[in-house]
């Protein structure tokens, strides 16, 4: 590939942006580049994946809290150095106290809406699910890490103790959040001083959110699920007319899930399964993409993006019957992902037409998320994905914690008698895409990327950039993307003009993007044992690898006589 991200092949080119890392012994890529350096501080300090990845996580809360914190949800894929694959289930549930009818649907709003009177599961204390990211964070740890729990937290503690420089994108979520963020008052303080959002370059401190992390690197996940933190959630709720309680933090418990895998073209495919949507549909869609020469149609053509945008709707129109909390609901799984479900659905697609798909409901899932991709040199490597749903969750912090909770009680239908609808316990639906590709049983790619239900569409397009076009890492993470679910299709800036009336012509209506779906980091893994890491130009994403090594063995420095 030449410095400027292009090579030639059949179809659309591009330019990318940013450039990949390589390294020998670990590789760490997230959507901060003070989350990256994190984990690598643990790589270098001699801890494995799962050590680096819950310290990116945890720096991640200080330096993206409009994206993630410890009262939100995660699904993180493990793959350990033996060849096993662990799903650690850590999203977000309805509180004990929830009901179907505990919001007042907006009168007259069609079925794939959620919006409620006065917004109240999307902003403030009633919207709040119980969270999950800082159990699952501390039983990965404790499970599979080396290190301990005070130690990978520290840069955490630093950055939030000491503040960090602010990027253009957090001003920039401040500034679509303000509204909002301004009807707290430790929100705008902290904010948006003087009501005006944080500048570029400005240095934002979190003193107290650094008590707070400080109070969990001693006493654990408990200081929350049962201790001081949660007593302060659970006074805030119940002072607000949340629903959190006591006993929703206590009786959380993290799931260990097996993975979805699937075949295409030789290669293993694996991610999450329900309540994730996103092992299930990238299974299905690539199962219907095997019976096209998609390396003959071209990246980013007419005949591609046709069909892909078919493909999308297809896995749309059955998400609803194959997702959701498989405790509460039969959820489909061998029907969706079989090669026979996919020759049916093939048989139907038109390529000379859009068509459209049986139509199925479609949770309201917040689009800002973030996520991580971290490898070390013995054969860990964890890719996973955290979130408190929407830009900076419920939109307020809870009182001497600094912590933003989540609003995940929007993803739910909040009409009764539904797939998706309100029952206590009930875990969410998700899109997030933590994915591993595999090929003779050896990882050589794992990827993710935040950005709601466009997430596993935009991780199933990459997975075809790097099989099917053959593109290098930084090309399949950067590519100009696409997104359906009918009836508009949206297409990136960097989808060329006579592309996109040719999409046009065969029915497609069309809707131009800054961005589909998020920021999207991920890791290739070499034949030699070295590996590239790369992030993508739609966040303030880096990746950093680790060279080099010890000393040659009888290696002495002698000091001069």
């Amino acid at each position: 590939m030449s410095r400027s991200g292009w090579r030639e092949r059949a179809g659309t080119p591009f330019i990318c942006e940013k450039r990949p890392a390589h390294g020998s012994k670990g590789m760490a890529a997230s959507n901060h580049p003070l989350a990256s350096a994190a984990g690598l501080e643990m790589l270098a300090a001699g801890g494995n994946a799962v050590d680096a990845a819950v310290a990116m996580q945890f720096a991640l809360t200080v330096v993206e809290p409009m994206m993630v914190g410890l009262i939100g949800g995660t699904t993180m894929h493990i793959r350990l150095a033996d060849g096993s694959h662990r799903i650690l289930d850590g999203m977000s549930a309805a509180p004990l106290a929830s009901r179907p009818d505990m919001y007042r649907p907006v009168p007259g709003a069609a079925p794939e809406v959620y919006d409620v009177i006065d917004l109240e599961n999307q902003v403030g204390p009633k919207a709040v699910a119980a969270p999950g990211s800082l159990r699952a964070w501390c039983q990965a740890l404790q499970q599979y890490g080396t290190l301990p729990l005070a130690d990978v937290m520290q840069p955490a503690i630093r950055h939030a103790s000491r503040g960090f420089a602010v990027t253009p994108y957090l001003s920039d979520c401040i500034l679509s959040a303000g509204p909002d963020l301004l009807k707290d008052r430790l929100a705008a303080a902290r904010l948006l001083p003087d009501g005006t959002p944080l500048k570029a370059g400005a240095k934002l401190v979190q003193a107290d959110y650094g008590e707070a992390l400080t109070l969990i690197s001693r006493d654990g996940e408990s200081a929350l699920h049962g201790g001081p933190l949660g007593d302060r959630l659970v006074e805030c709720m119940e002072k607000n007319g949340g629903f959190v309680s006591r006993a929703d933090l206590t009786g959380y418990k993290v799931v260990e899930r097996q993975p979805i895998r699937g075949q295409y073209r030789g290669w293993e495919i694996v991610g999450p399964p329900p309540p994730a949507a996103s092992g299930v549909h990238i299974t299905q869609m690539l199962n219907i993409l095997e019976g096209y020469d998609i390396a003959r149609l071209g990246f980013g053509t007419v005949d591609t993006l046709h069909l892909l945008a078919e493909v999308l709707k297809i896995a749309f129109a059955d998400r609803a019957q194959a997702s959701g909390d498989p405790a509460f609901i039969k959820v489909p799984v061998e029907r969706i992902v079989s090669k026979a479900y996919a020759n049916e659905r093939r048989a139907d697609i038109d390529m000379a037409q859009a068509r459209k798909w049986t139509a199925a409901l479609v949770g309201k899932e917040g689009a800002d998320t973030t996520h991580l991709t971290v490898a070390d040199g013995n054969g860990n490597v964890v890719t996973t994905t955290q979130t408190i749903n929407s830009l900076f969750g419920a939109r307020f912090i809870v009182p001497g914690t600094g912590m933003v909770p989540n609003d995940y009680m929007g993803t739910f239908d909040p009409r009764p008698g539904n797939a998706l609808s309100i029952l206590p316990g009930k875990r969410v639906t998700t899109s997030m895409s933590p994915m591993m590709a595999l090929r003779d049983g050896k990882v050589r790619y794992a990827l993710g990327l935040p950005g709601g239900r466009k997430i596993f569409p935009s991780a199933m397009q990459a997975l075809i950039n790097l099989i099917d076009h053959g593109m290098e890492l930084q090309e399949a993470v950067e590519a100009p993307r696409i997104w359906t679910e009918g009836p508009v299709l949206e297409v990136e800036h960097g989808i060329p003009d006579s592309v996109r009336k040719g999409l046009e012509a065969r029915g497609h209506k069309l809707q131009i993007m800054p961005t589909v779906a998020g920021g999207m980091n991920a890791i290739q893994f070499h034949d030699d044992g070295s590996m590239t890491g790369a992030a993508c130009w739609r966040a303030d994403g880096s990746a950093a690898g680790l060279g080099g090594g010890l000393a040659r063995a009888g290696v002495r420095f002698v000091l001069p006589r």
